[in-house]
């Protein structure tokens, strides 16, 4: 079984000229380490594993009802709730 060729040798190259990289954003300050963006503030993420019938099965309805695939999941995720006998949580 032949390897994959390894990149190493295109660093001696000559690299083509380029525009120069722009400047590096400013790190974070401490406080805001760990932090995503403001979006998912007080949220919590709840992921799975699915077959990839299932997958395509439901990126397809979201795109169908031009919704989200995290919106049809609030709503699968409620319906649940509703059926063992928990209030909805919305969203």
């Amino acid at each position: 079984m032949s390897r994959k060729p390894s990149f190493a040798n295109l660093r001696d190259r000559a690299a083509p000229v380029a525009a120069p990289a722009p400047a590096p954003a400013p790190a974070p300050s401490p406080a805001d380490a760990g932090r995503g963006p403001a979006s998912r503030q007080g949220r919590k993420q709840i992921a799975g594993f699915f077959s990839p019938e299932m997958s395509l099965a439901m990126h397809m309805l979201a795109r169908r009802q031009n919704r989200s695939l995290q919106a049809l999941m609030a709503e699968a995720f409620n319906d649940v709730l509703r059926k063992h006998g928990e209030s909805p949580i919305g969203d």
